[in-house]
C-alpha cells in the first residue's frame, strides 16, 4: 500500500503543514452542532435520509450558487477511458473523504479542495473497482476510515492516512475468509459502504450473479481489531428461518441475497436494515425451486448480535434480477392520528414499500395478485406476487402497442414486430425461450441512488427510470453436447490431450505449450502432427478421423459462441471450482438456462428507447398520505425531444438530497449526454438552478458546512480532459 502526503518545509499560512495542523485542531475541537455541519456518513446519517438540516442555499439565493472548487483525480491510467466515480462524499471536521473509481482514498480540504493525503491500497497495481464511498469512526482521539478495496477491508488513521497496523493484519481483513467457498478462489467485493453500530463495521457484499455464486454472508467485524464478530445467513442454513423456501441442499450451492446497496441503522433500537438483492442464477430458478427467503427481503436484524427480528419480502423467487437497490429510508409517519416510526424501501419495480420498523407489517394495503406462469423447462415461477396499493407505483409498469416510440414508421413497425413476436403479459411476466419484454427492466425503478425523506413534510423523493428490458433464454449444454466444432474439439482435447498439455494448453517442461498454436503453425501442419505422432506423442489418426474441425476449432480458439455466453460460462466454472460439492449439485440438476442478453433493453435498430417519453421521472410522494405531490421528467435527451414537448428525462443511478433550504438536488444521468447538476423546488418539483458539468453526474450529491458556508458536492464522470473524474464543490459567493 503506498500513501502520499503533502510536505513542506515550515508551516507557513499557505502550507500543506498549516493547512494539516488546522484540521487536526478543527477536528479536535468539532461544535455540538455536528450532525448539521457534516455530511458524515452515506446518504448523509444512519437513517440513509439523505436529507440535510442547513439552509444557507435556499429557494431564494440558490440561483447565486457557483463553483467554489474542484479535484481532479489524476490516477487514471494512460489510455484510461473516462470514469464513473458513484461515491457519495463523506465530509467530517473539515475533511472531505472520497474514493476515486480506481479506488483509490483521498482527503481534501473541504473549504479550498487542496489535497491532504490519499492512499492507495493496491500499492501501484491497477486497482479499480466499484465503490460508492468510505465510512468514518471515531472514539476519542482514534479516528478511523473504514472502505473496501477488492477482497480486503481496511482501516486507516483519518488524519494520516496511515493503515492502523493492530486492525486486522497490518490494516486489513480478507473479505474471503469466513465465506462459504475456497477464499484462495473466490472474490467478495463489497460497492457500498458499510455501517457502524457502537464498535462494529456492519458490511455487506457483492458476488457473482450467476451460477455458483457465493452466497451473500452479512457480516460485522470489531473496528478495532478487524476481527469477525457475528455472521448472519441470508440464504438459510439447517434449522435457521427460512430454510425450508429453498431446496433441501441449496445453502451448500445456490447463491447472491446480497446486501450489495447498503443499509440503515437505528441506533436508539439497535436494529440494522439489509435491503437484499436477489437469488443467483438471476434468471432461472430451477435449481432454487421455493420462495427463496431472504431474496429481495427488508431484513431487520440485531445490529450488536446479527439476530433475526423480522422480514418483508417484495419479490418471490425473483426470476428479473430486480434487487432491492438502495438502503431503506428510516421514516417517521402520521397514519390514523398517530405517528409511527417506519421503514420505506424503493425498488426496480417502482413499488414504495412503508413497513412498521418494529415489525415489518406494511402501514398501507398489499395484494397477492396472480402473476404468469414460466414456460421455461424445469422452472417453477412463484404463482403470485406482493402488489402495494399504495402509494401508487412511481415507475410504469404496463406497455401497450400505442407506448411504442414513433421515431418513424419504419422504426415502429420494427418495434411492433419485435413486440409482437417476444412473451409481454404485464408486470412479472417470467423469462422466456422466446423471448420476453418487462417494464420495468432490470435497471428500472429506481436504483442504488435511492430516496430523500424530508422529516418536516413527511415526503420521500425519489427518481424512476421507465425503460423496458428485454430477456431471451438459452439452453446451457454439456460441452461434448452443444452441436458446435468448438465444443466438440474441447470434449477431444479433454479426453486426449489435457493430462499432457494442460486444461490451460500451456504445458510443462516435457510437454510443449499449445496456447497461440494458430499464431506458430497452419492448420494443415497442426493436423498432420496430430495424425502422425510427435516425440512423446503417439497418433491420434483414428480418434480425429471426421472430427478435424472440430479439433482445430478448439485449438485455434475458434469459439463461434457470442462472447457474451462464452464469458458468462468462464464465470460460472470460476465460481464452482470454489466449491467443493459443486460438481455434485451439477449433476442433481443437469439442466441450466442463461439469459443470453443479460439486462437487454427494448430498443429499435438505432438505439431508441422502444416507448415513448419520459423515460426518468423525479417524483415527491408523501408518506402520510400516500398520494403524490408532484411528478416530473428527470433529464433530457434534446436530439429525442420532439417540439414543443416536455423533456424526455434520462435514465440514471443516482438519488436526490433534500435540504431545509427547501431544495432538491440531483444530477440527470449517468453514461449519457445531460452533463447538468440540477436543483429543483422541493415544493413544487419547479426547476429554479442548474449548471453545465464536464460529464455526468455519477453519484448522489453531499452539502455540508465548513467555516461560514454551505457547500454542495457531487462526483463528475471523468472527460477527455481528465478522464480520472471530478469532484466539484458549490457555494454562494462571499468570503469562507
Amino acid at each position: 500500500m503506498q500513501i502520499l502526503r503533502l510536505k513542506f518545509l515550515k508551516p507557513s499560512p499557505k502550507s500543506g503543514l498549516w493547512l494539516f495542523l488546522f484540521l487536526f485542531i478543527f477536528s479536535a475541537c468539532q461544535t455540538t452542532n455536528q450532525k448539521t455541519s457534516n455530511w458524515s456518513t452515506y446518504k448523509a446519517d444512519s437513517k440513509s435520509s439523505s436529507y440535510s438540516a442547513l439552509k444557507q442555499v435556499n429557494k431564494s439565493n440558490v440561483n447565486q450558487l457557483e463553483l467554489a472548487w474542484t479535484f481532479r483525480f489524476k490516477d487514471a491510467l494512460p489510455g484510461a477511458r473516462t470514469s464513473r466515480i458513484q461515491a457519495n462524499p463523506i465530509i467530517v471536521g473539515g475533511i472531505m473523504y472520497i474514493p476515486s473509481s480506481r479506488n483509490r482514498i483521498y482527503a481534501i480540504n473541504s473549504i479550498t479542495g487542496e489535497q491532504v493525503w490519499s492512499f492507495d491500497p493496491f500499492s501501484g497495481a491497477q486497482g479499480g473497482g466499484v465503490s460508492r464511498g468510505v465510512t468514518y469512526w471515531e472514539d476519542g482521539n482514534d479516528k478511523r476510515i473504514l472502505f473496501t478495496a477488492g477482497s480486503n477491508l481496511f482501516a486507516l488513521d483519518a488524519l494520516s492516512g496511515k493503515l492502523i497496523s493492530d486492525f486486522g493484519k497490518d490494516g486489513q481483513v480478507s473479505l474471503n475468509a469466513g465465506m462459504r467457498g475456497d477464499p484462495d478462489k473466490i472474490s467478495v467485493v463489497p460497492s457500498s459502504p458499510g455501517i457502524v453500530y457502537k464498535d462494529l463495521y456492519i458490511l455487506g457484499t457483492a458476488v457473482s450473479e450467476l451460477y455458483g455464486a457465493e452466497p451473500g454472508y452479512q457480516r460485522a467485524y470489531n473496528i478495532r481489531t478487524g476481527k469477525l464478530v457475528w455472521t448472519f445467513h441470508t440464504i438459510p442454513h439447517p434449522g435457521e428461518f427460512g430454510y425450508e423456501t429453498w431446496p433441501k441442499e441449496a445453502w451448500k450451492y445456490a447463491g447472491g441475497v446480497n446486501n450489495w446497496a447498503g443499509m440503515s441503522l437505528d441506533e436508539k433500537r439497535g436494529m440494522v436494515f439489509l435491503a437484499l438483492g436477489s437469488p443467483s442464477y438471476d434468471f432461472y430458478g430451477g435449481d432454487r425451486k421455493g420462495q427463496n427467503l431472504f431474496g429481495n427481503s427488508v431484513v431487520a436484524l440485531d445490529a450488536q448480535t446479527g439476530k433475526y427480528i423480522w422480514h418483508y419480502q417484495t419479490i418471490h423467487h425473483d426470476l428479473w434480477d430486480y434487487d432491492l437497490p438502495a438502503p431503506p429510508n428510516l421514516v417517521s409517519v402520521v397514519h390514523d392520528g398517530k405517528r409511527i416510526d417506519a421503514v420505506a424501501q424503493t425498488s426496480k419495480i417502482g413499488f414504495l414499500y412503508l413497513l412498521n420498523r418494529d415489525t415489518g407489517e406494511p402501514l398501507f394495503p398489499v395484494e397477492e395478485r396472480p402473476v404468469p406462469a414460466s414456460d421455461v423447462p424445469g422452472e417453477e415461477a412463484w404463482p403470485t406476487q406482493p402488489f402495494p396499493l399504495k402509494p401508487k407505483p412511481y415507475a410504469r409498469q404496463h406497455i401497450s402497442l400505442d407506448d411504442l416510440s414513433k421515431y418513424s414508421k419504419a422504426s415502429n413497425d420494427e418495434l411492433v414486430k419485435r413486440f409482437k413476436s417476444i412473451r409481454y403479459e404485464g408486470l412479472f411476466t417470467p423469462p422466456s425461450l422466446k423471448g420476453n419484454v418487462n417494464l420495468p427492466g432490470t435497471s428500472g425503478g429506481s436504483s442504488w441512488g435511492g430516496g430523500a425523506f424530508d422529516p418536516a413534510s413527511g415526503i420521500i423523493y425519489v427518481r424512476a427510470t421507465n425503460t423496458p428490458g428485454v430477456s431471451l433464454m438459452k439452453k446451457m449444454e454439456p460441452e461434448n453436447e452443444s452441436g458446435t466444432p468448438f465444443s466438440q474439439g474441447k470434449a477431444l482435447y479433454t479426453t486426449y490431450c489435457q493430462a499432457c498439455h494442460g486444461a490451460d494448453k500451456k504445458g510443462d517442461n516435457d510437454y510443449p505449450s499449445l496456447s497461440g498454436l494458430q499464431g506458430r503453425m497452419n492448420e494443415e501442419e497442426v493436423l498432420g502432427k496430430i495424425r502422425v505422432g510427435s516425440g512423446k506423442m503417439p497418433s491420434f489418426a483414428s480418434i480425429i478421423a471426421g472430427k478435424e474441425e472440430a479439433i482445430i476449432s478448439f485449438l485455434f480458439d475458434k469459439d463461434t459462441r457470442p462472447a457474451r455466453e462464452i464469458n458468462f460460462l468462464k464465470e460460472i466454472a470460476k465460481s464452482e471450482s470454489a466449491n467443493k460439492d459443486a460438481d455434485k449439485f451439477k449433476l442433481e440438476v443437469p439442466v441450466r438456462y442463461l439469459d443470453i442478453l443479460s439486462n437487454g433493453k427494448f430498443r429499435d435498430s438505432e438505439g431508441r428507447y422502444g416507448i415513448k417519453p419520459p423515460w426518468a421521472t423525479l417524483n415527491a410522494i408523501n408518506l402520510n398520505t400516500g398520494e403524490y405531490a408532484w411528478t416530473i421528467p428527470l433529464g433530457n435527451y434534446p436530439h429525442l425531444q420532439r417540439k414543443g414537448e416536455p423533456e424526455t428525462g434520462s435514465e440514471g443511478n443516482t438519488g436526490p438530497i433534500v435540504t431545509a433550504g427547501g431544495l432538491l438536488f440531483i444530477g440527470a444521468n449517468m453514461g449519457g449526454t445531460d452533463f447538468r447538476f440540477r436543483a429543483y423546488d422541493k415544493d413544487s418539483g419547479e426547476l429554479i438552478w442548474d449548471t453545465p458539468i464536464p460529464g455526468s453526474t455519477t453519484s448522489n450529491a453531499s452539502t455540508y458546512r465548513s467555516g461560514k458556508k454551505q457547500y454542495i458536492a457531487v462526483s463528475v464522470a471523468g472527460d477527455t480532459d481528465n478522464p480520472g473524474g471530478y469532484v466539484m464543490v458549490f457555494a454562494l459567493p462571499g468570503k469562507r
